[in-house]
């Protein structure tokens, strides 16, 4: 797994023990499809200075990273939860950023037997 760092093994190990490889896979590649519109609701929602939206997509996503492992991502997407809204964009930048790492290993990982 390259940059094991941004996914913990053993979380991600427990998860498919527990659903089945299969179907971890499975939720991983909805995740990858859904990541892209939440990063967007963040966008949106800052640009809009609507911080319900905002707390909300962060909550979301930090919930989906923590599942599978992706911790770095959910520590990130935790602070901007608690934060509030953010006085610009860099934030999200970094999320946004910091998920395209992550997908990648991601993905490698829920594949790996």
């Amino acid at each position: 797994m390259s940059n094991p760092s941004l996914i913990d093994p053993a979380t991600l190990d427990e998860l498919k023990a527990s659903a089945g490889a299969d179907f971890v896979a499975e939720l991983a590649d909805t995740f990858a499809a859904e990541m892209p519109g939440m990063l967007a609701e963040l966008q949106q929602a800052l640009a809009a200075q609507d911080a319900k939206t905002f707390r909300r997509a962060a909550h979301a996503m930090k919930s989906n990273a923590q599942s599978f492992g992706a911790l770095p991502l959910a520590e990130l997407a935790r602070a901007l939860e608690l934060g509030g809204l953010p006085p610009d964009g860099e934030g999200v930048a970094q999320l946004e950023r910091l998920w395209q790492q992550t997908s990648l290993v991601l993905m490698e990982a829920v594949r790996e037997r």
